[in-house]
């Protein structure tokens, strides 16, 4: 699927290395993109976790950072309380909307945005998990090559766990 052309993560997508949207439509109550990320990462099947560990133990013989785990987050931190450049569990904020909240990760192998949009209809919306990867180097196309593949399986998997419409 493609980036919606409506989302600000779609201006990142100029000379990306990897991209990638996934959508699924939910019940809609005016919750902000960020409180949907965060009912996303509670919901965080024990596998997705558990292959975050292994990620961190292997890259870390590589010289690729500890990431920690997704549910790395203040739950008691009201969504609205985050601004710009705030840490989110294994993410920066980027930008932050009600209805747009771009999640980042840089480093010197890879500048990765993650995007969790939400396009209301009345009492459903679509929610668009987007992600755009900029790769600097060698090691960082090495390190797409194997997790491509699993975040294409991460991501559908993860948002069905969102309340469905």
């Amino acid at each position: 699927m493609s980036i919606p052309g409506s989302s600000e993560v779609w201006t990142l997508m100029k000379g990306a290395y990897f991209y990638d949207s996934h959508s699924t439509k939910i019940r809609y109550d005016n919750q902000s993109a960020l409180d949907v990320y965060f009912v996303i990462v509670r919901e965080t099947p024990g596998w997705v976790n558990w292959l975050m560990s292994m990620r961190n133990k292997i890259v870390s013989k590589l010289g690729l950072k500890n990431l920690g785990h997704m549910s790395d987050i203040d739950f008691n931190k009201p969504s609205c309380d985050y601004k710009v450049g705030d840490r989110v569990g294994i993410f920066t904020v980027y930008a932050n909307s009600n209805q747009e909240v771009i999640l980042e990760d840089k480093d010197k192998h890879l500048d990765v945005r993650v995007s969790f949009y939400i396009e209301p209809e009345g009492d459903i919306a679509t929610v668009h998990a987007s992600t755009v990867v900029h790769v600097k180097n060698m090691l960082g196309k090495v390190y797409m090559f194997f997790v491509a593949p699993v975040h294409k399986i991460i991501v559908p998997t993860t948002l069905k766990k969102l309340p469905k419409a």
